[in-house]
């Protein structure tokens, strides 16, 4: 498996914001840079293998997902504007249902009058809820979904909510960002129609994203941006344009060669069930460790138990959670996230939440996350949990 960059006396869990570049990536780019030319402009050698390897890079990102034959793959800058590449596709007059619990990436983007259902306290609910309100619809609709919570990492049920969206004659679109890093994705295999996810959170962080999925509703959208690359004819007239079909139809300008080669070699590279596997132990140490540290109390959704990956929020009882990042990097070379992490409306309810459970009222506003991924080690995981705890006599836990 390959390795990721960084430096030696950083701690690095903050891989759900944007995860350190994998070697293969870096190797990558290293090897093409001497051959660096524009893409799909030019007739030169230089050109011709920027090309094709920019197309290759396209095919392997549809093998990594698992798309159909017929589903495209539109490289793009992140997740955010995979989905508002998507949200713009949508047929006039789709309703869109989603969850509070999303990111904004998965909140914003969708039109006025979207459906947002309420945060299931289970998978089983999340479902149902989804059923009742495509019932309630009784029309053609999108649901939007992520596959895992960037907030507390837990999975979900993306199989079960595809089969609930086909029976009602609905789409699934999936914000893959916090789950492709973590496990294997297959769209094909899950009946979702489409993915969407970020190059900076896949050990690739070169600014590449991807949209991929079925295809009928981008060829028939007006292209996301408007430019060159994105026609088939230009005449002199001002509205003689013919648009062309395909992933080329929504990339228009000068494609970012660089971040869909370094993504597609660590998509080749990686072995995502073994990074699973590995992340798991290493999650249930961070996990069990915090449940032993007195005023800290984890963020969740579902129950205890439930299906996650490598990503955990946290509150310490009457500290200021940005305090505590502060003292965490400077005092021991820990990187974790504070604040709402994008997800305001679902942080601040999980926060009120475990307030409840705990029965405290000195929670603070905002939480902590730490992330783990193919860098971290159990030292890294222990590192965390020592700082937290050793500093008790300092209130950096109460």
């Amino acid at each position: 498996m390959t390795a990721v960059l960084g430096v030696p006396d950083q701690i690095n869990l903050d891989y759900a914001a944007t995860a350190p570049c994998a070697q293969a990536a870096a190797d990558a780019v290293a090897e093409l840079l001497p051959w660096y030319g524009s893409v799909h402009r030019g007739a030169g050698a230089l050109s011709r293998r920027c090309t094709l390897a920019y197309e290759r890079a396209r095919e392997a990102v549809g093998d990594f997902v698992g798309a159909r034959p017929d589903d495209h793959v539109i490289f793009t800058r992140n997740t955010t504007d995979a989905l508002n590449l998507l949200a713009r596709a949508l047929p006039a007059g789709t309703p869109v249902v989603t969850f509070g619990a999303e990111h904004h990436a998965n909140l914003l983007p969708w039109p006025v009058g979207s459906v947002r259902l309420p945060v299931p306290d289970c998978p089983g609910a999340a479902i149902r809820s989804v059923d009742a309100a495509l019932r309630e619809l009784d029309r053609p609709a999108l649901v939007a979904v992520t596959g895992a919570s960037n907030v507390t990492g837990e999975r979900w049920p993306i199989a079960n909510l595809a089969t609930i969206a086909r029976r009602h004659g609905a789409r699934i679109a999936v914000d893959a960002a916090q789950l492709a890093p973590h496990a294997p994705i297959d769209i094909a295999a899950l009946g979702v129609d489409y993915v969407a996810l970020s190059g900076h959170k896949l050990y690739a962080p070169f600014g590449a994203g991807v949209l991929a999925g079925r295809g009928d509703w981008l060829d028939a959208a007006p292209p996301y941006l408007a430019g060159g690359g994105a026609t088939t004819h230009v005449g002199a007239a001002t509205h003689d344009v013919r648009w062309a079909a395909g992933p080329a139809r929504h990339e228009a300008g000068t494609p970012n060669l660089l971040g869909a080669v370094a993504l597609a070699a660590v998509c080749t590279a990686l072995d995502f069930e073994a990074l699973h596997e590995r992340e798991q132990v290493l999650l249930h140490r961070l996990r069990s460790g915090l449940a032993d540290i007195p005023g800290v109390a984890e963020l969740r959704m579902f129950a205890p138990d439930a299906d996650r990956v490598g990503i955990v929020s946290f509150v310490v009882a009457g500290r200021d959670s940005a305090e505590v990042a502060a003292e965490l990097a400077r005092d021991h070379n820990i990187g974790v996230r504070d604040g709402l992490f994008c997800a305001h409306p679902l942080a601040r309810r999980l926060i009120a939440e475990a307030a409840a459970r705990a029965g405290r009222r000195d929670l603070p506003p905002t939480a902590l996350r730490a992330s783990i991924g193919l860098g971290t080690s159990p030292s890294d995981v222990d590192a965390l949990l020592g700082a937290l705890d050793r500093r008790r006599g300092l209130r950096l836990v109460a």
